[in-house]
């Protein structure tokens, strides 16, 4: 499972900004709104309530920008940097809240308001950032001599606006204008097909064989004895990893791919066409091209290098680890002779428990989601420096929703939401979002999770696999980059404001913490004995999880290749699905499933678009970042608060590379990466 940072991206073009006296102002029109102006859901689940919110913010911003144009005289940062940042601020606020309600809203009717308002707020800060008023009012602003971190959200906003399309002639920017609009409402459709998409799979009680027992008691037969199956992640990743019946996994599988299909297909075709005649009017060779303009990577060339890069570190260990799995499972099934997109899991898991002694089921009771959820917490506190306190009146969208403030040197840093059990209507994947921009005291950053764990339900102690616990504390490190790193004084510069592709490395680098028994066995309790996990466990879950790197990074090109190949030639030239199968053979060792139609929900084409390349170029700085740790004892030694330091609390007041040169003392590059993935087979040759 991925972290993503998914549809907020989408209601952000520009930088998020920071509270000004303009965050209050309601202008006398206006219908009285009788909540809170960081949180549109305290009100309530009325629609019509979230639309006075949302335009009190766009009515707020509207009077800053008006502000920042009657400015008479020489430009200065307070009279021109100061009124656009809290004009983004409010911006900012109104996507956030629209994104939340349409990602987590109660009702569909609250949806489907969040979802109109969101395509309103994205046309609005389209208009902003193709105003040519604003735009000569920043470039003419001197760049501040001893400000480095103001000087950097200036060049970094001109650039954004010139990326916007700013600086084009009128007709342009208003096809531009027009391209956005509609790209704005067709990712929504996208969306929100994925996420009401839920498909159903019926077993009976013999094919769901190999199946955890409390999985098997969540369901319930019906009349005739057979069981009902979703696609969600709770229902189908076990099936995936589990079942022993070949035939329950491909039906989970194709139903799964194919959750939002055929909605889907026209849709992105029609989204693919408007980005690359986007990119064509901003004078862009394809959107690829574009995408990676205000991104470390800073063109396609670059990422084209890195795939091969990554593909000549990794071929050969995927080519030996599957050669082994094969052989494996010709063992076990005499007369196989390949393996399918479907199987591939099932067989991996069936490998890891001869192979390493290690059994994803046998770990599960040790990882009950309130326990992971404590330890989580606890966790991060020690790695931070930070508690977290539970809020237990605070209003919110859902009564299972668990809210936190971050406290760390003595004072209040943020607040965090969790999110994390699946339900109707809801997102159904696995996110971190911001909700509130930060700019130092004056407004606390808070930050949200969205994800879909077992759990939450009276009865189930909903049992996680351990995989699920590392993606929990990915998606978490997420929170706490946003937190700890928008505490500066431009909102626009907090953690998820870096460079789109150095976002994930930070979660990436802290997902390594988890190899250590050290910070697992705080909580990593049996829920029924309470045994501490063994070391001996988690010394083979180690050694399990190392086998497949090579893989894990050919799949991750498969996803990262195919979204570029999207994005880098003409639209008539797209066929979904034949470059769907020349990926999964390029890169994948399995056999391709007919009917696979997986794009038609992979929300990353969303908020990634061409850039899902970010995962495996963050996993390249991760891993290097993280050789700089004590593996055994991560917690120990000061490589965690230069981390911190250098990395996690600057948010996007410096340019992310220099971030990375910062704790290296070097630029990143492949070795640790290389390492990395022949470690199993180093391991094996000491055997």
């Amino acid at each position: 499972m991925a972290a993503t940072l998914t549809l907020h991206r989408f209601f952000r073009l520009s930088a998020c900004s920071a509270l000004s006296a303009a965050l209050l102002f309601i202008p006398a029109h206006a219908a009285p709104v009788r909540d809170d102006p960081l949180r549109a859901w305290v009100a309530g689940d009325d629609p019509a309530t979230l639309t006075r919110w949302v335009d009190a913010r766009l009515a707020a911003a509207k009077q800053s920008l008006d502000k920042l144009k009657a400015v008479k005289g020489p430009r200065t940062v307070a009279n021109t940097l100061q009124p656009f940042d809290d004009a983004q601020n409010q911006l900012t606020l109104a996507s956030n809240q629209a994104y939340v309600l349409f990602a987590v809203g109660g009702t569909a009717a609250l949806r489907d308001k969040a979802q109109d308002l969101g395509q309103k707020i994205a046309g609005e800060q389209t208009a902003v950032m193709l105003d040519p008023a604003v735009y000569r009012a920043l470039a003419a602003l001197p760049l501040p001599d001893k400000d480095a971190a103001t000087t950097q959200y200036l060049r970094r906003t001109l650039l954004q606006y010139r990326l916007a399309g700013v600086d084009k002639d009128d007709a342009t920017r208003e096809k531009v204008r027009a391209l956005q609009d509609q790209l704005t409402a067709l990712s929504l459709t996208f969306a929100r097909n994925v996420q009401d998409g839920v498909l159903t799979v019926t077993a009976s009680r013999a094919e769901l064989a190999g199946l955890p027992d409390d999985y098997i008691a969540r369901h319930k037969p019906d009349a005739e004895g057979r069981y009902t199956l979703n696609t969600d992640e709770p229902d189908a990743s076990p099936v995936f990893d589990f079942a022993s019946d070949a035939g329950l996994r491909q039906r989970m599988f194709l139903a799964y791919t194919n959750r939002a299909y055929p909605a889907n297909k026209p849709v992105l075709l029609d989204i693919l066409a408007k980005r690359q005649e986007l990119a064509g009017l901003l004078g862009y060779p394809s959107y690829a091209d574009y995408g990676t303009a205000d991104m470390m990577a800073g063109n396609a060339a670059y990422v084209r290098k890195l795939f091969a890069d990554v593909d000549a570190a990794s071929r050969e260990t995927k080519q030996k680890e599957f050669d082994q799995l094969l052989a494996f499972a010709k063992s076990k099934q005499p007369g196989l002779t390949e393996i399918t997109q479907a199987d591939g899991r099932y067989w991996v898991e069936q490998y890891r428990r001869e192979r390493y002694a290690f059994d994803a089921q046998s770990v599960r009771p040790y990882f009950p989601y309130e326990q992971v959820e404590t330890g989580i917490l606890a966790t991060a506190g020690r790695i931070f420096n930070v508690s977290f306190v539970p809020v237990k009146q605070a209003k919110t969208w859902h009564p299972s929703v668990h809210v936190f403030e971050v406290i760390g040197h003595g004072k209040k840093l943020g607040r965090i939401y969790l999110d994390m059990h699946p339900r109707e209507g809801k997102d159904k994947w696995f996110s971190a979002a911001p909700l509130v921009p930060g700019k130092g005291q004056a407004q606390l950053p808070e930050g949200m999770l969205i994800c879909n764990f077992s759990g939450g339900v009276a009865g189930d102690p909903g049992l996680m696999q351990y995989d699920e616990v590392v993606t929990y504390f990915h998606e978490f490190g997420h929170l706490m980059h946003h937190i700890l790193g928008s505490q500066h004084h431009w909102s626009g510069q907090g953690g998820f404001n870096v460079e789109g592709d150095f976002v994930e490395a930070p979660s990436q680098m802290l997902e390594a913490f988890f190899e250590s028994h050290e910070v697992l066995a705080p909580f990593a309790r049996h829920y029924q004995s309470g045994e501490v996990i063994p070391q001996k466990v988690v010394d083979n879950m180690n050694a399990a999880s190392a086998f497949g790197r090579g893989r894990w990074a050919q799949g991750q090109l498969f996803y990262a290749g195919y979204s570029f190949d999207l994005h880098d030639r003409p639209t008539s030239q797209v066929d979904l699905d034949a470059l769907l199968r020349k990926n999964r053979e390029q890169f994948s060792p399995y056999r391709p499933v007919e009917g696979d139609h997986m794009y038609a929900s992979f929300t990353h084409l969303n908020g990634y678009a061409s850039n899902y390349y970010t995962y495996i170029l963050d996993k390249v700085i991760a891993i290097d970042f993280f050789a700089r740790f004590n593996h055994d004892h991560p917690l120990t030694g000061d490589a965690t608060q230069r981390y911190i330091k250098a990395v996690i609390e600057p948010g996007a007041t410096k340019p992310a590379a220099t971030l990375v040169s910062d704790f290296l003392g070097r630029p990143t590059n492949m070795d640790a990466f290389k390492d990395w993935l022949g470690a199993q087979f180093k391991e094996q040759g000491k055997q």
